[in-house]
């Protein structure tokens, strides 16, 4: 066959059609009789074929008109953003609940009495957000259709927790809010999970990289018990002299004791404390402190790093492989219905048209398709043609940004080439990086005065003139570019905005206070104090200051007319790259920091149901420690972490926090293993592993592919031309690796659409 002939070469116009066996066809689907009611069925449904495709979407959903209107407004963005909000506002649901976390500090000693909301409060609040996802699924399990859905183990999961999280609202308004325990809670997070369609590819990723991460594990727990019965032999005896006693009765008591200071010198947090007894009497006791850490955290730490880097990349490669088919699966649908619609004759340009102005994207992109589509000509599009079209949608939007004004005076065109010229932002990073060390000068030079002690004359006058300039800097801009121009710009609108606060501030301060002069005294008058207005000006100053990283990472280019690009060194190449990365880390976070906050938040329920209250306010002497008033140096009362509990939702979030950080994190072992029992080890060894080692490990390894990409492509770019421009064109975590990425055969797509469950087959 030849490449640009369609599949559907046979379908002929009549009734009768034939057309080869298995190939679908929108003619199959039963609508009113009639060519025009036929066109307008093959016309919608290549357009929801090519919207399945653009969002990596699944095809096999219901295909008559009734479903493709319902489809397509389920998947619009009005949908899609209540739905969203419907999430967040039930996962909200947890600060408010009884025990509510609206109180001004989660420190036992001086905590108020929270807000609980009366019974029937936020349970309405809660049925209303069920009943939306309700409809949510039965939308869903009519469009995919009942074979699909018993296949679907996320719909039959989203099933089971809408009516266990139903029965556990209704045990809970038949016991008015009493019961001890509310299910449901721990089953909110569901609801973000199944919405998400990067975060249950990467969910399965992890599923898929666990066993590669417990061989790892295993081992680490191997060289963990090794060490504790060695150090338990070392320093267990009858003859032992001051510094082995005290080892032994600090760090290895007994067997839990002596695993669990390991296990915390495995994260280096109690490093040298736990060594320094032994030490100080014996420097050979060194050696066995030190093969530990060298060996546990030194060595098997990051082989574990680079195995789940190794591993989680690889289980990702095959999931965007499957995300990849489906974008091509979907495009070759549309091309098939089209030409069907076409009498078999292919897919034209005047056909296409119309279809991709009805898709809902990008309109920049949409326009960049839509100009290549033009400009191939009245012939018919073969397959691949077609399929290339399509490959604009994966390239970041190139902005286009109004025309700049026309002024007739040559000295006015000159100042618009000076002002617009990108050494002009240059110049102002200079300027603001001036403000940010004089700042830093004062808070040198002030240090040791009180607020009310200091003279803000000098840093008053400083103030004046660097908010000055930055304003005379933004109507500069405005004069070059336009105001339209000017806004187009995020940079510029992030600057404009802080500029504008500034000024207020500045002109607040300078009619209540007065011009700076000598004893610029911080008086209150109002709301704040001199030094709070001052403050608060600097502060936005150095906000201000963030402006710098999308300056370095648009070094790799000239703005401006110059059509031929400068070389760049390799420094600010580098920084250029580096900030880069952290721009797209910042935008590719939602399916990761998604799988963090449904940890967060099943470990901060779980916590609250099993360690709330253990942590009472201390008597009159501030202090638990027993009768005689003393707490152990370095122990949860005598550094205070009394703020640090599970009393209520918010505190339980921080505290697992601290504890993901690991700095002092054995403190809370000993804390809790006190006040509720050793069994609470469990919980935070658990969180640990989950948050401090598996999922930190995860987030370094999108960061190191992230760079590593970026960084090929740099090294690439710069051998052909020295140009990084197209660097910026990968915009999402699937397109880093597309270059890895096979793509699927004639046949592969062919044999699938043959067994779309909805769109029958030619007769």
């Amino acid at each position: 066959m030849a490449e640009s002939e369609p599949l559907l070469s046979r379908v002929r116009s009549g009734r009768g059609r034939d057309c080869p066996a298995g190939v679908p066809s929108c003619r199959s689907v039963q609508v009113s009789p009639g060519p025009e009611a036929e066109w307008d069925l093959c016309f919608d449904q290549a357009v929801v074929f090519i919207e399945d495709a653009i969002q990596y979407r699944s095809i096999n959903h219901r295909m008559d008109a009734g479903s493709l209107w319902l489809y397509r407004w389920y998947y619009s963005g009005t949908s899609q953003w209540i739905l969203s909000f419907i999430i967040f506002l039930i996962l909200s649901l947890a600060f408010i609940e009884t025990p509510s976390s609206l109180t001004s500090t989660s420190d036992v000693r001086y905590r108020s009495e929270p807000w609980n909301p009366p019974c029937g409060l936020t349970e309405s609040v809660e049925v209303l957000c069920l009943l939306v996802f309700v409809a949510d699924l039965s939308v869903k399990s009519y469009l995919v259709g009942w074979a699909q859905f018993r296949r679907s183990l996320w719909l039959l999961a989203y099933l089971v927790v809408l009516v266990a999280s139903l029965l556990d609202w209704t045990v809970s308004l038949g016991l008015v809010c009493q019961e001890p325990l509310r299910l449901r809670r721990l089953l909110r997070p569901f609801f973000l999970l199944q919405n998400s369609s990067m975060m249950k590819k990467t969910l399965k990723c992890i599923r898929w990289s666990l066993p590669e991460m417990v061989s790892v594990l295993l081992l680490l727990a191997l060289h963990l018990c090794v060490f504790t019965m060695f150090g338990m032999l070392l320093f267990t005896g009858e003859q032992q002299d001051d510094g082995q006693d005290r080892e032994r009765l600090t760090y290895f008591r007994n067997l839990p004791e002596a695993l669990t200071s390991l296990l915390v010198l495995l994260t280096t947090a109690n490093n040298p404390d736990v060594m320094v007894p032994a030490y100080s009497k014996n420097r050979a006791y060194a050696i066995f402190f030190i093969a530990f850490t060298l060996i546990g955290s030194l060595f098997l730490m990051n082989l574990l790093t680079a195995i789940i880097y190794n591993q989680f990349r690889g289980y990702l490669l095959k999931s965007f492989q499957a995300s990849l088919f489906r974008k091509r699966l979907g495009t070759r649908a549309a091309y098939e219905v089209l030409s069907s619609a076409s009498g078999g004759a292919g897919v034209k340009a005047r056909d296409l048209l119309p279809v991709l102005q009805k898709v809902q994207v990008d309109g920049a992109r949409k326009q960049a398709v839509m100009e290549r589509v033009l400009s191939h000509g009245s012939g018919p599009l073969s397959t691949r043609e077609f399929q290339k079209l399509f490959n604009e949608f994966d390239k970041r939007a190139t902005k286009e940004h109004p025309p700049p004004p026309e002024y007739q005076s040559p000295f006015l065109q000159s100042a618009q080439f000076l002002f617009g010229h990108h050494y002009f932002d240059h110049l102002g990073n200079i300027i603001v990086l001036m403000n940010l060390v004089s700042i830093c000068v004062f808070l040198v030079i002030d240090a040791d005065v009180l607020p009310h002690d200091r003279d803000d004359f000098v840093l008053g006058i400083f103030n004046c003139v660097f908010v000055l300039y930055y304003l005379a800097e933004m109507l500069l801009k405005v004069f070059a570019l336009g105001l339209p121009g000017y806004l187009s710009y995020p940079s510029n609108a992030f600057d404009g905005l802080l500029t504008v606060i500034l000024l207020v501030l500045e002109i607040l301060t300078l009619s209540v206070y007065g011009f700076p002069h000598q004893g610029w005294k911080p008086e209150t008058k109002g709301l704040l104090s001199l030094w709070d207005m001052v403050r608060l000006v600097n502060m936005l100053i150095v906000f201000r200051f963030l402006r710098i990283i999308p300056s370095m990472k648009g070094w790799h280019h000239l703005r401006g007319d110059h059509k031929e690009r400068a070389p760049l060194s390799p420094r600010p190449q580098l920084m250029a790259v580096v900030a880069s990365t952290i721009l797209d880390l910042v935008r590719n976070m939602r399916a990761f920091g998604g799988i963090l906050v449904v940890v967060y938040y099943v470990f901060a329920i779980i916590g609250l149901n099993l360690f709330r209250g253990v942590v009472v306010a201390p008597p009159g002497n501030g202090s638990l420690a027993p009768d005689n008033g003393s707490a152990p140096c370095g122990s949860y009362e005598q550094l205070e972490y009394w703020a640090n509990n599970f009393d209520d939702f918010a505190a339980a979030l921080v505290t697992l926090w601290d504890v993901m950080v690991v700095n002092n994190w054995q403190v809370f072992l000993d804390a809790f293993q006190r006040l509720s029992g050793p069994w609470s080890k469990v919980y935070f060894v658990l969180w640990w592993l989950l948050s401090s080692v598996i999922w930190v490990n995860l987030f370094l390894a999108l960061i190191l592919e992230n760079f590593l990409h970026k960084w090929d492509r740099r090294g690439h770019l710069q051998s052909l031309s020295g140009d990084l421009e197209a660097t910026s064109e990968i915009n999402t975590v699937d397109l880093l690796f597309r270059e890895d990425l096979k793509e699927p055969t004639e046949e592969e797509l062919v044999e699938k659409l043959k067994h779309h469950p909805h769109l029958h087959l030619c007769r």
